[in-house]
């Protein structure tokens, strides 16, 4: 049983639609690097704001002091979340008080991507490990299965492999077991 209700983590429901339109706007990614654990209280005010935004959340399980599971929803990076927003959007998250620094992103096109297989396997309830500073590997795509299409690069970890699927932009990912997912490699 969750101690909360999962919570919205992106806004609009269509945002990576939004941020692939060829319509002209003054809206763009920004990575918002917020105060300590604040992300959820972040997201909160970036709704009642209306404004876009993506914060990846997991869920969390693990046993109460009295031997119950307990389930919890916790951000997939740490202090981060991404805005989709202009200038003065981002003035009006700045402030909520929450937020310690704002980051341009450069290549939204690929921020997008990145954010979408994110958002993708998440939906897909797969068991997902956080991580952290990327080592280079092998590229691949998903062939076949509930993760076609989805990019990564290949690790060993423990005698199994897994794919890791990236946040460039922040050097942080996720990884999933890899069981028997036809794979092919990308140069």
């Amino acid at each position: 049983m969750p101690i909360l209700e999962r919570e919205t983590d992106l806004f609009p429901d269509h945002l990576f639609d939004l941020a692939e339109s060829p319509i002209e706007t003054e809206s763009q990614w920004w990575a918002v690097y917020t105060k300590s654990r604040q992300e959820k209280e972040l997201t909160r005010a970036l709704l009642a704001l209306e404004l876009p935004f993506y914060c990846p959340t997991i869920p969390h399980k693990y046993r109460s002091p009295a031997g119950r599971m307990r389930t919890s929803y916790v951000p997939l990076f740490s202090n981060y979340l991404f805005m989709y927003t202009d200038g003065e959007g981002r003035y009006r998250a700045f402030k909520s008080n929450l937020i310690c620094n704002t980051i341009d992103v450069t290549d939204g096109a690929r921020l997008t991507h990145d954010l979408r297989q994110i958002q993708r396997l998440i939906e897909l309830n797969i068991p997902l490990n956080i991580e952290a500073q990327l080592q280079p590997g092998k590229r691949v795509r998903i062939k076949s299965g509930p993760m076609t299409g989805i990019e990564g690069i290949i690790l060993k970890r423990e005698g199994r492999s897994h794919l890791q699927v990236a946040v460039n932009f922040l050097q942080q990912g996720a990884s999933v077991k890899l069981e028997d997912f036809e794979v092919e490699r990308i140069d």
